[in-house]
Order: structure tokens, then C-alpha cells, then sequence
């Protein structure tokens, strides 16, 4: 009960404008410095060059999401464009993740298109992959619509389904041959339109796994659920997947010693890197998924 209380405070908090704001100005404080690599591109290369160096691979996020404005969605743009150059110059052995109310698809969505034309064109150039993360479910269809648009140009673009979500299963369905990258699920959601209990959604999870593998489409498996993990490990030696055609993705500062183990196993295991100012709401996301670790979240605040 206190664990659902605790949940429901940290993704409420994530959305209120005002701190996000706020929290701009303190810098990565309440602990994000353990689970945000930096707040410009010159710290988070620094870490990316040492991650390659253990054998992991990345992708990237230029921390940011429901921008207000349409100059505050193009300089999301040309900060997203800078990193893709950074990757570029620096070698780095990663991918890219993009939000899409980051660049403006509250606003206007040609407008938002337009934005990812641009980001898109110069991730081809790089040959770099990118994936338009989901959001809440209110973006979900819109989200699904403008991958559609871009992947009739582009074939550098993928998405993440969320299990917690009814619809899901149908979804992975519909974007056979497409890289997915597949999770629980980070927001909170009307019993309407998600699964509220655990079980179900590891199971769904389970499902839509195996429904994407064995469609012969690249999936990404994003969880740290070690007990999941075993099953998905279980999945791809019956139905003798390819090595090649599937990783593990986990969150930079998240259970290290699975990413290592998983990484001398012999599995591609990739590291969500976040970065950037804007960094409030993605720390509260993490902090409504594991609620123990306010503690560590209030030692590194007055420790400042």
C-alpha cells in the first residue's frame, strides 16, 4: 500500500511544471547524478567512451519533454543534432532516443515532423539509429502515427511498446520487421486502459517478447528484472534465436553488477544513457519505480 502511495506521489511530482523548472537551476541534485551521466555533451561522452570501453554498448537522451513553445522545441532540436554530431566525431559506440513532446508535438505535429525530418536526416548521415520513446497513453496513437510517416522515409527509426498497456500485443503485431525496444512501463495509467498488477504485465512483457522474435524483428529487451530475464533466456535458447537479433537494455546507474554479468555471458546488453539540464521528471520516473531509494534521493540532496 505505502509502495502504490509512494509510486503515485514520485509520477505526480514528475509532471508539475514548476519543479521541473526548478530543478534546472539546482543541478543533478537528490541523488540524479547516480542515474544521469552529466548535464552537457562533454561529461556524457566521457562516460559513453568508458562504457564502450567495458564492452557495453548505448543509446542516448538528451534529457527534455513537454516543451511549452516552439523555440523551446527548436533549440531541443539543435541540441539533439549536436549530440547526434558528438557521437559521430567521438566514435561512440551508441544510438539515440528522442521524445517526442520535446519537440513539439503538443504544439503543432507537422511541426514536431519537421523536427524529426531534421534529426533523422542527420542520424542517416552518421548512420545512426534512433527511437522515439513512448509516453503516457495520451501520445501513444500520435506517436504510432508520426513512426508511420517517418519509416515510409526512413528505415534509422524504431519506437518502445509498454506492456502495462491492453493494446499492446496488437501493436508489436503491427510493427513486425521494425526495431522495438519493449518495457513495463514508466507512467501511471487509468485501469481503462492498462494492467495494474504486476504479474499481468510481466506476462505480457513475456508475450510481446516472444511474439517480436520470433517474427524475426530486432527486439530490445529494456528490463532489470533478473527473474524475466532468465525467462527471456529461456525463450531464445528453445526457439534457438539469434544472438544477433536481440540485447538487453538497461538504465545507466541501475543494478551494474546485471549488466555486467549479462555482458560476459556473452549477451549484447545496452545502456540507457541520460543526460542534460533537464533531467527532474525522467529521476522521478526512476524514483516511482523503485521507491526505496528516496532515502539515497534525500542524502544526496542535503549533502550539497
Amino acid at each position: 500500500m505505502i509502495e502504490k502511495i509512494s509510486r503515485n506521489f514520485f509520477l505526480h511530482v514528475s509532471k508539475n511544471i514548476l519543479l521541473n523548472k526548478a530543478a534546472k537551476r539546482w543541478g543533478l541534485r537528490l541523488g540524479a547524478s547516480q542515474v544521469v551521466a552529466g548535464d552537457c555533451i562533454e561529461q556524457m561522452v566521457s562516460k559513453v567512451k568508458e562504457l564502450n570501453k567495458d564492452g557495453f554498448v548505448c543509446t542516448l537522451d538528451n534529457l527534455g519533454e513537454f516543451v511549452m513553445s516552439k523555440e523551446e522545441a527548436v533549440a531541443a532540436t539543435e541540441q539533439i543534432i549536436q549530440t547526434l554530431e558528438a557521437i559521430s566525431k567521438n566514435k561512440l559506440n551508441s544510438q539515440l532516443s528522442v521524445k517526442l513532446t520535446q519537440l513539439g508535438i503538443d504544439i503543432d505535429r507537422k511541426f514536431c515532423v519537421q523536427n524529426m525530418y531534421r534529426i533523422l536526416n542527420t542520424a542517416k548521415k552518421y548512420q545512426i539509429f534512433v527511437t522515439i520513446d513512448m509516453e503516457d497513453y495520451s501520445h501513444c496513437e500520435l506517436t504510432l502515427d508520426v513512426l508511420a510517416e517517418l519509416r515510409k522515409t526512413y528505415n534509422n527509426v524504431g519506437t518502445v511498446i509498454q506492456a502495462y498497456l491492453f493494446r499492446s500485443v496488437q501493436d508489436v503485431k503491427n510493427l513486425k520487421g521494425i526495431p522495438l525496444r519493449l518495457v513495463k512501463g514508466a507512467y501511471k495509467e487509468s485501469n481503462n486502459v492498462a494492467y495494474q498488477d504486476k504479474r499481468l504485465i510481466d506476462e505480457n512483457l513475456l508475450e510481446l517478447i516472444k511474439i517480436h522474435l520470433l517474427s524475426k524483428s530486432y527486439t530490445a529487451i529494456a528490463t532489470h528484472d533478473h527473474q524475466l530475464i532468465d525467462r527471456v533466456k529461456k525463450i531464445v535458447e528453445e526457439n534457438e534465436i539469434s544472438p544477433d537479433q536481440f540485447e538487453f537494455q538497461m538504465l545507466y546507474g541501475f543494478r551494474n553488477e546485471l549488466q555486467q554479468q549479462l555482458l560476459s555471458e556473452g549477451y549484447r546488453v545496452r545502456v540507457y544513457v541520460p543526460f542534460g539540464t533537464d533531467w527532474f521528471a525522467y529521476y522521478m520516473r526512476r524514483l516511482a519505480e523503485r521507491p526505496q531509494n528516496i532515502t539515497f534521493a534525500l542524502r544526496g540532496f542535503f549533502s550539497k
